[in-house]
């Protein structure tokens, strides 16, 4: 079976064709940059990067664009709110993002452009579409003219034109000739940033950022295009409308993330900051929460609780307990084992991580059997495949982005010292056979959070959850 996706635009599951053999092109709408992110925006980041992920291990040389969106209306608010210039809202929140993606193991994009770099490819574009006759300039605002592609606008979304309302990205719609225009450009308003144009002084309209960056590092024709299915209507219908009307193919994939929902209640204020990056992985370590992001499937609904993060982190802990007890056992892991068959069959099937990771359990229960026979042929060959399908996933515990999380100034390795010589008394005091010395020291070590598991191969520990 070859790599079958869900595509948007024709709601169904088709075969994974590039427009160029052995490459694959993948844009993503990335961060808007108004406000630090809470988990409901990385996943989309989580689940492109498991496609990534799966795309290289398949053959494919990937280029992987993520933009940033760092002008916008919400952008002007905020800062105008706190009494700041906009790019220091901007800047802050990029960073935010940039540290949350890597803390919770995504690869970096081949390219991230911002939109305020590609202001000059804008005005191309908008250039074209006026010269075509599907936009127009009013009073430096140029809009592009919905009934001049009545015949394809909503067929991305699944909708009828004469049911769509008007477009909510003016304060008014007075100079527009039809209410359901969108803005491609915004002209000048005081204390607003502007860029010069034919059209004079302004910014851009959201819609026209994401066609002008993704066709400039990926072609006019690129592989997929993907974002959250909030994203759908109207950003992505009118990136896909504006991009055919100038004459660019754009994407011949359209992939959409799940949302994360709170229960019935919205998302406050107060429940949406408890829900930052910084502040979930002080509950569970950035690789628990990562494998919390990935175990559903990408196009389905998180319903977050507690008791769901809670359980993703006893997963991922069974997991971890296999493979660090093997690899106490098998030191070399061939790192071109095979996958099992079933794994790839169920990434094969529109990134299926749900049965991915039943497979992974699987092999999982399968070498802990083999440990507990002493089974080290067994052990090795399982330990493999359990490693190269969490490399797949993000999630390998042996990885260095695993290894090295939160190793700040060396804690880490103290923590090991210390825990070392305190493991070192216990073996003297039981090779004396002074056992309640040695039970004393287990004790004391798991009163400061060190639990002691002894096994064939001598005493491990781990910091307890």
């Amino acid at each position: 079976m070859s790599l079958h996706l869900y595509d948007t635009s024709v709601r169904t599951v088709r075969e994974f064709v590039p427009v160029e053999s052995g490459r694959a092109s993948i844009y993503l709408c990335g961060a808007t940059v108004q406000a630090p992110p809470h988990i409901g925006h990385i996943r989309s980041g989580v689940n492109f990067d498991v496609l990534r992920r799966w795309m290289t291990r398949s053959g494919y040389d990937v280029t992987f664009c993520r933009n940033v969106t760092d002008i916008d209306d919400k952008i002007i608010r905020v800062a105008a709110a706190e009494g700041v210039p906009w790019f220091v809202v901007a800047e802050r929140n990029q960073r935010a993002f940039t540290w949350a993606y890597q803390v919770l193991g995504c690869l970096p994009p081949t390219v991230e452009p911002r939109a305020t770099g590609h202001v000059p490819e804008m005005i191309e574009l908008m250039e074209r579409l006026i010269a075509a006759g599907h936009a127009y300039a009013v009073d430096g605002d140029v809009y592009f003219d919905v009934m001049s592609y009545a015949d394809r606008y909503g067929s991305l979304s699944n909708q009828k034109l004469e049911n769509l309302r008007a477009a909510g990205d003016t304060d008014s719609d007075s100079t527009k000739r039809d209410p359901r225009d969108f803005a491609l450009w915004k002209g000048e308003k005081p204390g607003e940033p502007t860029w010069p144009t034919p059209w004079g002084r302004g910014r851009p309209g959201w819609h026209l950022e994401c066609s002008a960056m993704a066709t400039k590092y990926l072609g006019p024709t690129f592989d997929i295009h993907g974002g959250g299915v909030d994203l759908i209507f109207p950003h992505h219908e009118n990136e896909l409308t504006q991009s055919q009307a100038a004459g660019d193919g754009f994407a011949r994939y359209w992939m959409h993330n799940g949302m994360l929902k709170i229960g019935a209640e919205k998302m406050s204020k107060s429940l949406g900051n408890s829900l930052l990056i910084p502040e979930v992985t002080k509950k569970v370590r950035p690789v628990e929460l990562r494998y919390y992001l990935a175990a559903p499937h990408y196009r389905s609904a998180i319903e977050y609780s507690e008791e769901a993060l809670a359980e993703a982190a006893s997963a991922y802990q069974r997991i971890e307990g296999f493979v660090t007890r093997a690899a106490e056992v098998i030191h070399d892991v061939d790192a071109h084992a095979p996958l099992p068959q079933a794994f790839v069959d169920a990434l094969d099937d529109d990134l299926g991580t749900p049965q991915a990771l039943a497979v992974v359990h699987e092999v999982v229960k399968e070498g802990n059997v083999a440990l507990a026979q002493g089974n080290k042929e067994q052990v090795a060959r399982l330990l493999a495949e359990t490693q190269n399908m969490l490399d797949v996933l993000g999630l390998d515990p042996r990885s260095e982005q695993w290894r090295s999380s939160g190793d700040e100034s060396g804690l880490r390795s103290t923590v090991e010292a210390l825990v070392g010589v305190a493991l070192e008394q216990r073996q003297a005091a039981r090779a004396r056979k002074d056992f309640a010395a040695a039970d004393g020291i287990r004790e004391r070590l798991a009163a400061a959070g060190v639990l002691v598991e002894d096994t064939p191969q001598g005493p491990r520990w781990e910091l307890s959850r």
